[in-house]
């Protein structure tokens, strides 16, 4: 089973930035098209952003676009999110996943071999 592992959330004030990564267990992410996931506690889990393998097409939820920026580095097999001007209704559990499409929708269904998350908290 491919395994993902999220790093980089933490406490950070309304308006700061912090930079998720996303990295294999064991494979190369080169060929594996990446979605990032968040669930904010009593919500339910929403698509953020997805890249395709080439980075050449990404997507973003209308909630973070303008602010978050998804990226890749093959040469480092990682994938990341920036977000920047962080708010607090950005406080939730972040989730990579590899999926099959990216596309506006960012769909869970189109994910599977999801990450065990990283918290990330907007708070003064």
């Amino acid at each position: 089973q491919l395994q993902l592992v999220e790093s980089g959330g933490g406490l950070v004030q309304p308006g700061k930035s912090l930079r998720l990564s996303c990295t294999p267990s064991g494979f190369t992410l080169n060929y594996y098209l990446i979605g990032w996931f968040r669930q904010a506690p009593g919500k339910e889990r929403e698509g953020v952003s997805c890249i395709s393998s080439s980075g050449g097409i990404t997507n973003y939820a209308n909630s973070v676009k303008g602010r978050f920026t998804i990226s890749r580095d093959n040469a480092k097999n990682t994938v990341y999110l920036q977000m920047d001007s962080l708010k607090p209704e950005d406080t939730a559990v972040y989730y990579c996943a590899i999926g099959y499409m990216c596309n506006a929708r960012i769909a869970e269904t189109d994910f599977v071999s999801w990450g065990q998350g990283t918290q990330v908290t907007v708070s003064s």
